[in-house]
């Protein structure tokens, strides 16, 4: 089966106007409270004005110590915090486009200096990033917690006028630590078999499937990674036939985990001098120690090959496995190679970050003929700056000051 990129089709009967979506992209503009700013919002109108077949907000946190140690995460942790959203869903959907809210908790992800309370996940293991502190290994009232605060996120979204939620599965979050061998080390219900470890996916699936049926439920997932004990394609596979049997409408493929550097979002050259200027770790470093250093860090923080499609071998044969719609994520920038990956049935849809970061109307160029790929060179810096900014595109160059 083939799939035109530039006619309508249905995600769970979300209608898209194509087959380009704009993936989830933490965008770092929520106020205090984790609410969308102006800002959020112009930029979201931008990306519907310019042609997106839906939009996939930035990650939504759904409790405190869950809360991402970027700058201004989005959150979806109290019912105050509908109306912002609600003005949010009503402009983007003036414009015909579709918006899902992106549900995450960032697990041993994050930093207790941001959150202020102490960091969790499914077993006390340090992470080779955030590795100021051994994370708190969940006990079962915790995870119960958690699964209703996910439960509870996903009604104040239906509330706040989203087309469905996307659950964050994938890149070493709260839900993929669970999912990975590797981060997952428990020998109670919530950890050992793929079963076990899908227990709490599927506790969260079955109460939002209890409370709201007929709500579009989406989940992001990894393929694989390079984790020792890691994401798998064929454990991917089981993940998504679990997935599906749970009752979720669709998946995106994507792979990899923050710890291993810059494998989720690849590029040609490691982006250092971004990481010196923005990171809590390195921006402080002297200026010595980060010419010492930097050899060292380029070499860590190299991104795997292939830059382009390196998702959509194991997307495709997660397809096969499964009969709800698949996205794929990762290097898909030009349109030779979406089309080729739609039209020969590789994938259902395709999904972008950072080519919407330097042109939000990236579809509206393509479809009317006037590029055919993204002006984006993979340099990166755009998600290493987004700790000490908004997300913009700085084209390999950094601002003096």
């Amino acid at each position: 089966m083939t799939f035109p990129v530039f006619e309508p089709a249905t995600i769970a009967g979300i209608t898209l106007q194509n087959r380009i979506i704009r993936s989830a992209t933490h965008e770092s503009m929520a106020d205090e409270a984790g609410a969308p700013t102006e800002a959020l919002e112009k930029l979201y109108v931008k990306v519907a004005k310019g042609g997106a077949g839906a939009i996939i907000t930035g990650y939504a946190g759904i409790q405190q110590d869950g809360k991402s140690s970027l700058l201004n995460m989005l959150m979806i942790n109290r019912d105050e915090l509908i109306p912002s959203y609600r003005k949010l869903t009503d402009t983007v959907h003036e414009h015909g486009v579709p918006v899902i809210l992106q549900i995450a908790h960032c697990g041993r992800q994050t930093r207790s200096a941001v959150t202020g309370l102490p960091t969790v996940a499914p077993s006390p293991l340090k992470d080779f990033i955030f590795n100021e502190e051994t994370p708190h290994a969940l006990e079962e009232n915790e995870i119960e917690s958690i699964i209703d605060n996910v439960v509870a996120a996903a009604e104040r979204a239906k509330k706040a006028g989203f087309d469905g939620i996307q659950l964050h599965l994938a890149h070493g979050y709260l839900l993929s630590q669970f999912l990975s061998g590797y981060t997952n080390r428990r020998k109670d219900r919530w950890g050992g078999s793929t079963e076990n470890r899908f227990r709490i996916v599927s506790e969260i699936m079955n109460r939002i499937r209890k409370r709201q049926d007929n709500f579009p439920v989406l989940a992001k997932i990894n393929a694989y990674d390079n984790r020792p004990g890691g994401m798998r394609v064929e454990e991917a596979i089981k993940i998504s036939r679990l997935l599906e049997s749970s009752g979720c409408d669709a998946i995106e493929v994507s792979s990899g985990v923050v710890e291993e550097g810059l494998s989720i979002m690849r590029g040609p050259e490691p982006p250092v001098k971004a990481l010196f200027k923005s990171s809590f770790r390195f921006s402080t470093m002297p200026a010595m120690l980060k010419r010492l250093s930097a050899p060292f860090i380029t070499f860590a923080m190299r991104s795997p090959k292939p830059y382009r499609a390196y998702n959509l071998e194991a997307a495709n044969t997660i397809k096969r496995a499964v009969s709800i719609p698949v996205i794929t994520v990762g290097g898909l920038h030009e349109l030779t190679d979406i089309a080729s990956a739609l039209e020969g049935g590789s994938t259902d849809f395709i999904s972008m970050s950072r080519p919407f970061i330097i042109e939000p109307d990236i579809v509206s160029k393509f479809s009317t003929g006037k590029q055919t790929r993204s002006r984006c060179i993979m340099c990166n810096y755009c998600a290493l700056m987004i700790e000490s900014g908004n997300v913009t595109c700085y084209y390999g160059k950094l601002p003096d000051r």
